[in-house]
């Protein structure tokens, strides 16, 4: 017996899903129905041999209608279930492993069913599969997965908080978490989510900069911060996934994870960023450089002051520290050169 109600539950006008119980006795219906047919087919025989019309009659009708029970048979393996309808109205999902058996007269429905989603943007229909029911019949499975699936975002051009081009992926892994609401709430949920995943993506990437950059904002408290795509990708993950997550609420799908699966600068810009990259290396190691040579040349002057060494003014003094910068921030070994005269 089922034990939930079977009135459809909406709010908001959503429809919610109703989990039907008690349902896992297809096995029991199966042997009740050969038995019944098989007691049909013995009176349909022996009241025409003898000629008995209740017999037949009674006999003709079993044979004729016995065989409809088997039409409510339902074989579902773990992590599957079944979104079934009773003359146009949501009638409940059946989840779970098992052999059911339903209302004979339910069908199931899964808009998605020929639909195969690799990655997002790459939306196919496909053949459903089909299985033989216990009739004998060929017919599409309307079953939905409620695995963890992951779908591979396809690698999008969006411009950055500054305008700049980026190429960037991301792997989003989701499942079905209210099959009434990802049937019934929108078209077909598979095609829903991977629009939803592009719409979200390009929302997300549009209020960070690829690397850090001063007075930007991205966590939008009106403070600047060192936000950005390339140093702050667990952030920005999170913060894809909440988006997509918000979105596709309606289709009573979870998301699980997002990952930044690909990032980098768009081919046309990519040589002259690489430029500015190295420049902006070159300059930081040069300024490390200088800092250590002015520290070593500082160093030297007072270890000479401090022994009493040597006396030097003020002209040796500059000439001492020109020729100790050039030996140590130069790019090449230094050349010794002999000086047999004097300053003077």
């Amino acid at each position: 017996m089922e034990t939930g109600n079977r009135n459809v539950s909406f709010n908001n006008g959503e429809c919610r899903e109703i989990t039907l119980q008690g349902k896992q006795n297809g096995m029991a219906v199966l042997i009740l129905t050969i038995l019944v047919y098989a007691i049909g087919l013995v009176a349909l025989i022996y009241g025409a041999v003898e000629e008995i019309v209740p017999l037949i009659v009674i006999g003709g009708a079993i044979v004729f209608f016995g065989w409809m029970p088997v039409m409510g048979l339902r074989v579902l393996k773990p992590q599957e279930a079944l979104v079934l309808t009773l003359f146009g109205r949501y009638y409940g999902t059946i989840r779970g492993d098992g052999f059911f058996f339903v209302n004979p007269f339910c069908s199931s429905i899964n808009p998605a069913a020929k639909t195969h989603l690799n990655q997002s943007g790459d939306v196919k229909t496909v053949e459903p599969v089909t299985v033989t029911s216990a009739t004998g019949l060929s017919i599409p499975s309307n079953k939905l997965s409620l695995k963890v699936m992951t779908l591979n975002n396809n690698r999008q051009k969006i411009n950055d908080r500054l305008g700049t081009p980026v190429e960037i992926g991301i792997a989003v892994t989701w499942s079905i978490e209210d099959t009434a609401k990802a049937v019934f709430n929108v078209e077909n949920f598979k095609e829903y989510l991977s629009l939803q995943c592009d719409t979200s993506l390009r929302n997300i990437v549009r209020i960070y900069p690829y690397d850090v950059a001063p007075g930007v904002d991205t966590t939008g408290d009106g403070v600047a911060d060192e936000g950005s795509l390339r140093g702050s990708s667990e952030i920005v993950a999170d913060r894809i996934r909440q988006e997509i997550q918000d979105r596709v609420a309606v289709a009573g799908l979870r998301i699980h994870e997002a990952r930044i699966t690909y990032l980098a600068y768009a081919p046309e810009i990519a040589a002259a960023m690489l430029q500015r990259q190295q420049a902006s290396a070159i300059i930081d190691a040069r300024k490390m450089i200088v800092d250590g040579a002015v520290g070593m040349v500082e160093l030297a002057l007072d270890r000479l002051s401090a022994n009493n060494t040597i006396e030097l003014d003020e002209e040796r003094k500059a000439s001492m520290v020109s020729n100790l910068l050039v030996v140590l921030c130069g790019n090449h070994d230094a050349q010794p050169v002999v000086n047999s005269g004097s300053l003077y």
